[in-house]
């Protein structure tokens, strides 16, 4: 009788490589932030986003094409393409362009990564995940490592609400993004999936950057500003997309959405290390229990497997 399941070698070198992205993932997004911030304090918001996700599509084609991958988007492949592009590019890009007008960089980075709360019920009622005990408790540790660092900062939240909203919107759209690339097998290649997402999903913030910022002037950006923008628009756009993608390739979507949690404490280290922002307790407590909730995640089910 022929062995239909994947052999065990095969499962390992595709959680390493999960294990991998997903750390690279959380070290150059959580850098991200304070790049962010740097970048949008001299670039209009519509217009840094359109950089980026120029810049990201146009790296991603251009290494698809190296590699010599197909390019075209095949006709089985255009519909759920369009459906992910709308969650995970336009309604993400859009609402956190809105939310970081209204608030602290870094601190909506904390409120967009509750992108695992929403995860979770999508994919439990579109795909049927089970949320087994270990993804549950990982899950709720790691949202209580988040409101470790949101309830401190909740009077400069609720002062400015539009900020929260745009976050949690954006946060959705993220997570309905996420799971629906579960939705179908696509038969194109990551790399050229990803272009097609940023270059379809970005075209509404096209547009709102030719509306809102067309008199934005690129010569009144400092030297500093554009090597902020210049890493945004590359690092992340680029790698960071790829591979996070690839992660929801290898992993289900409430997994792959439970390793993003320990971006924003990056986001906050890296903050306090590049732009100076002040470090406390709360921080540091928030990175022990993210990195608590990772380990049941994705580290304690390959123990248990082991036995």
């Amino acid at each position: 009788m022929t062995n239909q399941t994947k052999p065990a070698g095969a499962r390992a070198d595709n959680d390493a490589t999960g294990l991998v992205l997903l750390a690279l993932i959380t070290l150059f997004w959580g850098v991200n932030w304070p790049a962010i911030k740097l970048s949008v304090n001299e670039v209009p918001v519509w217009a840094f986003r359109t950089i980026c996700l120029l810049a990201g599509a146009g790296g991603l084609f251009a290494i698809a094409a190296a590699a010599r991958l197909p390019l075209r988007i095949p006709r089985k492949d255009l519909q759920p393409l369009l459906i992910a592009a709308l969650g995970n590019i336009t309604g993400w890009h859009l609402f956190s362009a809105l939310g970081v007008m209204h608030m602290l960089p870094g601190r909506a980075s904390i409120l967009a990564f509750t992108m695992p709360l929403w995860a979770a019920p999508i994919a439990a009622i579109w795909l049927n995940e089970k949320i087994d005990g270990l993804r549950l408790a990982g899950l709720g540790v790691g949202m209580i490592g988040l409101l470790v660092l949101i309830v401190p900062d909740w009077a400069n939240l609720s002062a400015t609400p539009l900020g929260p909203v745009f976050m949690i919107l954006a946060a959705i759209c993220w997570a309905f993004g996420t799971v629906a690339l579960k939705t179908h097998r696509y038969s194109m290649p990551t790399t050229s999936l990803v272009a097609w997402q940023m270059l379809l999903g970005g075209a509404p913030i096209f547009l709102g950057a030719l509306i809102f910022d067309h008199d934005f002037d690129p010569a009144a950006v400092s030297s500093l500003g554009w090597w902020a923008v210049a890493y945004a628009a590359l690092i992340p756009m680029v790698f960071c997309h790829w591979a996070w993608f690839r992660v929801v390739a290898l992993y289900p979507a409430v997994v792959a959405a439970i390793g993003t949690l320990a971006i924003p404490v990056v986001g906050i280290i890296s903050s306090a290390m590049i732009t100076g922002d002040p470090i406390g307790w709360d921080e540091i407590m928030s990175l022990a229990l993210v990195v608590f909730a990772l380990f049941l995640v994705l580290v304690a089910p390959q123990l248990r497997r082991v036995r």
